[in-house]
């Protein structure tokens, strides 16, 4: 269903010819944000909250006003009339909360972005580098860079796009696509201000990019959601660690498991429970250390047989 929403903050860099995307097919990974002229300007894209969620998605349900007075009338009968037309505030801002709690997850900060004629750290392959905690970057190893937070966030961002499949068929797309949304205009806000990247046509083709990859994940995800772990696994190693051949699978599986823990969380959750943007999700990857290790009851089974 996602493949059918565009976030309109890249729609336009999507359809516009890119002479990088001349030469390749995509962009490698690897040469993402390399150091760029630095300018001192700091800006946000992100879009204000100006919309509150309501407590529930179903259109049945009218919400009782907390004061009385004409504006509370006249709400009331617009919602009892035209639900679908207040659906779409609903959902943004509550989506814009719950796209917080997909990026917290992965999210770094470059302080010498922050100052007059800072030099950014970069890696071997001239991505920028900065500083950022959590089990993702201290115990997996993967380095706080763009590319990194990014596919941090399309993990938990997918396990509520699952979940978001769930609701109505005429309230999921509105979901779906502010939850898109959201994603893009945080990546352009930190290209601006961790990256120093105030060219708009560079910044479009950072984000033409992991929109490709944004793709990938739904694609890759969604087969391995109907086919098994090991699919998931396999998944997993292509996007976030881009194929690396020195992966720790016992790490991979804690991942995998971890996923799955949430999504069956998700779904036992009510539609309320997560249509009021506070949903958060559970813990890390680390829980699943010492379940990882026992050995699989099917493998047992099958060499008794």
């Amino acid at each position: 269903m996602a493949s059918n929403y565009t976030c309109r903050a890249c729609s336009r860099a999507i359809f516009t010819p890119s002479s990088l995307y001349g030469q390749a097919k995509s962009i490698p990974r690897k040469n993402i944000l390399r150091n760029l002229p630095q300018s001192h300007r700091s800006l946000s894209s992100t879009a204000s909250s100006s919309y509150h969620a309501t407590s529930s998605l179903s259109a049945e349900k009218k919400p009782q006003p907390k004061s009385g007075g004409l504006s509370a009338g006249l709400a009331k009968k617009l919602r009892e009339k035209a639900p679908l037309m207040t659906e779409t505030y609903v959902a943004y801002g509550a989506a814009q909360e719950l796209l917080k709690e997909c990026a917290k997850k992965g999210d770094y900060q470059i302080p010498q972005a922050q100052e007059k004629n800072g030099e950014i750290p970069t890696d071997e392959t001239g991505a920028h580098i900065g500083i950022g905690t959590g089990w993702w970057y201290d115990t997996l190893g993967l380095q706080p860079t763009f590319i990194n937070w990014a596919q941090i966030t399309f993990i938990h961002m997918y396990m509520l796009q699952v979940r978001f499949r769930m609701f109505p068929s005429t309230h999921a797309p509105l979901w779906i696509q502010h939850l898109t949304n959201h994603c893009f205009y945080a990546a352009e806000d930190r290209l601006v201000v961790w990256h120093n990247t105030n060219s708009n046509s560079l910044r479009q083709k950072y984000l033409k990019d992991i929109f490709a990859q944004w793709r990938a994940v739904l694609l890759s995800y969604d087969e391995a959601l109907v086919k098994g772990d090991a699919w998931l696994a396999a998944a997993l190693w292509r996007n976030l660690f881009a194929g690396r051949e020195d992966v720790d699978y016992v790490q991979l599986a804690q991942i995998v498991a971890y996923m799955r823990r949430e999504l069956k969380r998700l779904d036992a959750a009510t539609d309320d429970e997560v249509a009021n943007g506070l949903w958060k999700f559970s813990g890390d990857p680390s829980e699943f250390a010492e379940l990882v290790k026992r050995p699989s009851k099917m493998m047992q089974q099958n060499e008794k047989a």
